[in-house]
C-alpha cells in the first residue's frame, strides 16, 4: 500500500489535488484528514489542510469483514419452577431476540423509500432543441413499456436538463433501488448527447427518488461508521454505482477515526468503510 500527503486551502481542494496527481477516482483511495484548514485572523496564524491518501494493490484486498462480538462465557442457567398451564390458558411463544449479525445486517440495510408527491423546480418548463429531444426519446421508450407518464423537463442551470416522470406506474419506472431509472436516465443522456451540439447533463427522477435514496444513503453511512468506530472493524457494504459510492464517501469524509475506499470492478464494485487511529 502507498499513500501520498498533499495540502489546500481546504480538505476538498487537497483530495482533488491528490487525485489529479494520481489520475484516480475519489472511489479509487482512502482518504485521511492528517490536519484541518485554520483561516487564522487577517491571514495570521492561517494554516492549510492536509490530507493522507492511500492507494496500491491492497486497495483491492478483500478487507475485514464486521464480525459479531465474542459472547461472553454463559452462566449457569436457574430455571424458575413453572406454573401449570390451565386448558383455558394458552402459554405465550416469544420470539427469539434476534443475534448480532442480524442486528447488524438490519443495520445495513437502506432506510425505505416513501413515495411522495413529485417536488418539480419553481422554474417553468423549457422547450428548446435538447429539451425536444428528451421528451420524444423518453416518450417512445415509455410506449414500448407500456406505460403511461407525464414527462417535464426543466433547466436548473445551464448544460444541465432535469427530467421529473409523474404517473400511476412510477415504481415499475424506479425499479429495484433506482436500476431501471438510472438506466432510463443513462440510455437518454447517450441519445441527447450523440449530436454534435454539445454535451449536456441529463437526470431523470421519479417520485422524488433521488432524493430520498440520497437521505437513505446518508443515514446508512452514519449507522455503519458507528460500528465501524465502536467494532474497530472494516465493513463492505453492498454492490453500488458511482453516484451512490460518492454519497458515502462525501457523508463520512469529515467522520473522525473513519476512512472510505472502494474494491472490486463494475457493477459489483463496493464502498469499504475501515477503521483509522
Amino acid at each position: 500500500m502507498s499513500y501520498i500527503d498533499v495540502t489546500g486551502k481546504t480538505e476538498e481542494e487537497a483530495i482533488a489535488r491528490a487525485l489529479q496527481q494520481l489520475n484516480m477516482d475519489r472511489d479509487d483511495v482512502s482518504v485521511q484528514i492528517l490536519e484541518r484548514a485554520k483561516n487564522g485572523f487577517l491571514g495570521i496564524g492561517s494554516a492549510p489542510a492536509k490530507v493522507r491518501v492511500t492507494y496500491g494493490e491492497d486497495e483491492e484486498k478483500e478487507p475485514t469483514v464486521f464480525a459479531k462480538p465474542i459472547p461472553e462465557k454463559p452462566k449457569a442457567e436457574v430455571r424458575p419452577v413453572e406454573k401449570p398451564v390451565s386448558r383455558t390458558e394458552r402459554p405465550k411463544v416469544e420470539k427469539p431476540a434476534p443475534t448480532a449479525q442480524e442486528s447488524f445486517q438490519k443495520a445495513e440495510r437502506p432506510a425505505p423509500i416513501s413515495a411522495p408527491e413529485t417536488s418539480k423546480p419553481s422554474a417553468e418548463e423549457v422547450r428548446d432543441e435538447k429539451a425536444d429531444a428528451i421528451r420524444s426519446f423518453i416518450s417512445g421508450l415509455m410506449e414500448k413499456m407500456e406505460v403511461e407518464t407525464q414527462i417535464h423537463v426543466y433547466l436548473p442551470e445551464k448544460g444541465r436538463y432535469q427530467v421529473i416522470l409523474a404517473g400511476a406506474s412510477m415504481g415499475q419506472i424506479i425499479g429495484r433501488r433506482g436500476e431501471t431509472l438510472d438506466a432510463i436516465q443513462q440510455l437518454t443522456s447517450y441519445c441527447v448527447n450523440r449530436s454534435n451540439n454539445g454535451r449536456v447533463r441529463v437526470t431523470v427522477d421519479a417520485e422524488n427518488y433521488r432524493a430520498k435514496r440520497e437521505e437513505s444513503l446518508e443515514h446508512l453511512a452514519q449507522k455503519v461508521a458507528g460500528k465501524v468506530v465502536k467494532y474497530r472493524r472494516s465493513v463492505t457494504l453492498e454492490p453500488m454505482n458511482a453516484y451512490e459510492r460518492h454519497i458515502i464517501h462525501t457523508a463520512l469524509q469529515d467522520v473522525p477515526n473513519v476512512t472510505t475506499g472502494s474494491i472490486g470492478t463494475e457493477p459489483n464494485r463496493r464502498v469499504v468503510v475501515s477503521y483509522v487511529r
